[in-house]
């Protein structure tokens, strides 16, 4: 694992590389950013897009999405991924909402991951996006960026990987270093054929010289 010093001057170059590093999904209340979120996993931020229009205004609060038909749902989702287990998700999320946080969404991490659909990096993209309360999401992006580059272990857990990267960074710097090495990741290091030859950490990288093993 790197040294402090060493992964500033990463995050200072994936700054330059890209300055308008933020999030992508389109939301304008904290509600709408944690059913958005919540419909993301394994889907690009474009295509929930897409559908979060017209999603949120049929159902601009989570006591309308509350009361939904799950097929009305289905219908508006059905271009993303999983649509029919997240359609059962952001209804139940905001009937959970309506019950017992009188259609509020909690600031605390905890309460949280008690809302279906709601996992550790969901909840941790709500706090630090949407209450402005330091939090490191890791997701697959961030999570192969950090091994690629020796941020961290090869065999960290997705925990591991977020709490060295906490303890690596200083907390006034994790919503943004989270949004570089997730835009680094989605736009440059990919999964499959990443832009190598023109990486500026390639020297540093674990997979560079063996392109069989990239994770």
């Amino acid at each position: 694992m790197l040294k402090n010093k060493e992964l500033n001057d990463i995050l200072k170059t994936l700054e330059e590389m890209f300055p308008n590093a933020r999030c992508e999904l389109i939301y304008h209340n904290v509600f709408e950013l944690s059913v958005a979120t919540i419909l993301s996993a394994q889907t690009t931020d474009k295509s929930v897009n897409k559908v979060t229009p017209l999603l949120f205004k049929k159902y601009p609060t989570p006591y309308f999405l509350a009361k939904a038909n799950q097929q009305d749902v289905i219908e508006i989702i059905k271009t993303i991924g999983l649509y029919k287990n997240k359609s059962q998700n952001i209804i139940s999320f905001s009937k959970k909402l309506v019950e017992e946080f009188n259609g509020i969404v909690p600031n605390d991490f905890e309460k949280l991951q008690t809302l279906p659909g709601v996992g550790r990096k969901t909840a941790n993209v709500i706090l630090t996006e949407g209450y402005k309360i330091p939090r490191l999401p890791v997701d697959t992006h961030v999570e192969r960026v950090s091994k690629r580059l020796q941020i961290v272990d090869n065999d960290d857990s997705v925990l591991k990987v977020e709490l060295k990267l906490m303890d690596l960074i200083e907390e006034s710097n994790w919503h943004q270093a989270h949004h570089l090495l997730l835009f680094f990741g989605r736009y440059f290091c990919f999964a499959k054929k990443p832009n190598c030859d023109n990486c500026p950490f390639k020297n540093r990288c674990l997979n560079f010289n063996d392109k069989n093993t990239l994770f």
